[in-house]
């Protein structure tokens, strides 16, 4: 199957049958009653968590940019995600953070997190994942300036390795007047590391 594809009928069953072998290979009987269904629901599992692959993030703007005047800093903070290392296939997951200076284009703040979802739904290094969303709202706002922050726990960590269950990864990106600015980028990173503002 080719990157950008979906799964086809033919492909969910080869992986299945993959998942099979690769269940007796660890030693357990997947004709056993609680592994029957493993390989499909595994599969499943797996179209869903790498759909990204097939995912185009300038469709999913699908219109949601608008002219705006207003040229202050724009902040989404606190977007969950989920993705899986593509180095054990194992999740990790955590906070990203994202902000931007319009240049006459804002984009509907709903599309910030489905642009995250694009890139965290494939088989991901961290550090990869935070400069491929900053360098799509760039290429797509045309922005001054871009700033990504990512925050995650990675259970390659956790549950293998050096199995350190308290540690996280934190990985930035930062364009344009974020990265030239350093009292732009200070106000970014001051405004995400404190709590919600009450109204």
């Amino acid at each position: 199957m080719k990157r950008g594809e979906r799964m086809t009928d033919g492909t969910r069953e080869e992986l299945q049958k993959i998942l099979l072998r690769a269940i007796e290979i660890v030693g357990e009987d997947p004709r056993r009653e609680g592994l029957k269904r493993t390989p499909k629901r595994v599969a499943e599992s797996l179209e869903f968590l790498t759909k990204g692959y097939s995912e185009d993030p300038k469709q999913i703007l699908n219109g949601a940019l608008f002219e705006s005047e207003s040229d202050d800093m724009v902040i989404v903070k606190d977007i969950d995600f989920y993705s899986m290392c593509e180095h054990h296939m194992l999740p990790f997951f955590g906070k990203v953070h994202i902000a931007y200076l319009p240049a006459g284009k804002i984009i509907g703040l709903s599309k910030l997190p489905r642009i995250v979802d694009v890139f965290a739904r494939r088989l991901q290094v961290q550090e990869r994942m935070t400069s491929e969303i900053a360098t799509t709202i760039q290429s797509l706002l045309g922005a001054r300036g871009v700033g990504v922050v990512c925050e995650a726990q990675h259970l390659c960590m956790m549950m293998r390795g050096v199995q350190k269950q308290n540690s996280y990864a934190l990985t930035s990106a930062m364009m344009g007047r974020f990265r030239r600015d350093g009292r732009t980028r200070g106000e970014f990173l001051d405004l995400i590391r404190h709590g919600r503002i009450s109204v």
